[in-house]
């Protein structure tokens, strides 16, 4: 990415990202679904409650990733191609370490945690028996983010993606066959996740090793280095905290969702599920944009930077206009997806309200994702924590304010205000950024 049309990089870059999410994201709509009909509503609440709990850990996990990304990126624009190497060891043994401590953590504290957030007796053996199954599944996630980051730090964002349609696709069908057709219930759904992703971390590590010698650590580079680990506990424990502070967030706002009756949480469920749809390609975005700052400040090429970042949030807004006339004209129809409409109106009804609303909100968020992807390619993790930080308290105090008194609405205005607080706080660092740097 340091030569060439900027603007073309970063399409060539996204469009594989994006299109992957899709098809992790529709894999999730159609485990939905499936649950939706063939289980019932309850088993769609219960899964809806464990995600948050398990987001926290998958993007604590892509956070540090995301970190040692950008280092990657540095070290491969700077032409370092043994640290290279070195780097990719240390995130994929560092990984291992931390992967057996949130499985045994995940295993002993998954009740107490699910009666923090008030969720419903009939609901708790559900929940935290499906949460269990999941929580084995994270060294596969760890192995796939942290070798996906490596190939897209060297631009290579397709093959990823490859692995990423196989194991989505293979995780539907096992859910079609053993769910849907042979009518097994919500653990089944949570044992065809872990599989699906072990399936991904192995084809991810047979690829990198047969085909990828620039990133395939020799035998004597398979070891910790030190240096390199602060480096990418400086990016990426930042970077993960920031992450967290959304699923945290979420989390908490499910509390207050889980307080007010089955047909909020499933509703609430449901749309979640189409919020993906417009933050997670926005957040595909940005990791374009912070690959693209970070490759070119490794090569010290300013220009390229300004123009990349330009380049980055022109992709984001044409992306929010896409998504904003897709959900606003077929709201109805997506919700309807989920659930029997003749016999949960109600569901129907409160999903419907809220799509409708933050259709066009999702604007905000483009934005905030777009300077985030700038300042996380600066290396500058202070701003994107902060800022999250802002956002994330802001929703949830507003969420547990307005939802018992405007229900699904209130979390369509919480969202707003963390928004543009957000916005409030980052556009006045960017400018200071190009006081520094004139890069912008």
């Amino acid at each position: 990415m340091t030569e060439g049309n900027a603007g073309r990089h970063l399409i060539k870059y996204a469009i594989p990202l994006i299109l992957g999410n899709f098809f992790q994201l529709t894999y999730n709509v159609v485990d939905s679904i499936i649950l939706g009909r063939f289980v019932g509503k309850e088993a769609l609440a219960a899964s809806g409650m464990a995600n948050p709990v398990m987001n926290i850990i998958i993007l604590g996990i892509s956070g540090i990733c995301v970190g040692a990304g950008v280092l990657m990126s540095e070290l491969f624009g700077a032409g370092k191609w043994e640290l290279l190497k070195k780097e990719v060891a240390t995130i994929v043994i560092f990984g291992c370490g931390v992967s057996i401590v949130v499985i045994a953590s995940g295993s002993l504290f998954a009740v107490p945690l699910l009666r923090i957030l008030s969720v419903p007796d009939s609901l708790m053996e559900f929940t935290s028996s499906y949460l269990r199954i999941v929580f084995i599944g994270v060294p596969f996630t760890f192995f796939y983010n942290a070798l996906a980051m490596a190939l897209k730090s060297i631009g290579d964002s397709k093959t990823p993606l490859k692995f990423l349609v196989f194991s989505s696709l293979l995780n539907g069908a096992l859910d079609l066959i053993f769910i849907g057709g042979l009518g097994f219930g919500i653990i089944c759904s949570a044992v065809t996740t872990v599989v699906a992703e072990a399936v991904s971390a192995v084809l991810s590590i047979i690829y990198v090793y047969k085909r990828v010698e620039l990133i395939r650590p020799r035998r004597e580079d398979i070891r910790v280095d030190k240096a390199l680990l602060r480096k990418t506990l400086q990016y990426g424990s930042i970077t993960a905290i920031q992450q967290l502070c959304q699923p945290v967030g979420k989390l908490l706002i499910q509390g207050s969702v889980n307080k007010l009756g089955v047909d909020l949480i499933a509703a609430y469920n449901i749309v979640t599920r189409i919020d993906d749809f417009a933050y997670t390609p926005e957040q595909s975005i940005a990791h374009g944009i912070t690959t693209f700052v970070a490759q070119n400040r490794g090569a010290g090429n300013n220009e390229r930077i300004r123009k990349g970042f330009r380049e980055g949030l022109k992709l984001e807004v044409v992306y929010w206009a896409l998504i904003c006339i897709i959900v606003s004209l077929l709201n109805k129809a997506i919700i309807a997806l989920f659930i029997d409409v003749e016999t949960e109106k109600d569901i129907f009804y409160i999903g419907s309200q809220y799509l409708t609303v933050m259709s066009f909100f999702y604007l905000f968020p483009a934005f905030t994702n777009g300077i985030q992807g700038f300042f996380r390619g600066m290396g500058n993790m202070k701003v994107t924590l902060i800022s999250t930080y802002i956002q994330a308290s802001l929703r949830v105090i507003f969420t547990a304010i307005f939802a018992p008194h405007i229900g699904i609405y209130g979390i369509c205005f919480a969202s707003v205000i963390g928004w543009v607080c957000m916005l409030l706080y980052e556009v006045p660092r960017y400018f200071k950024e190009k006081r520094i740097n004139g890069c912008i």
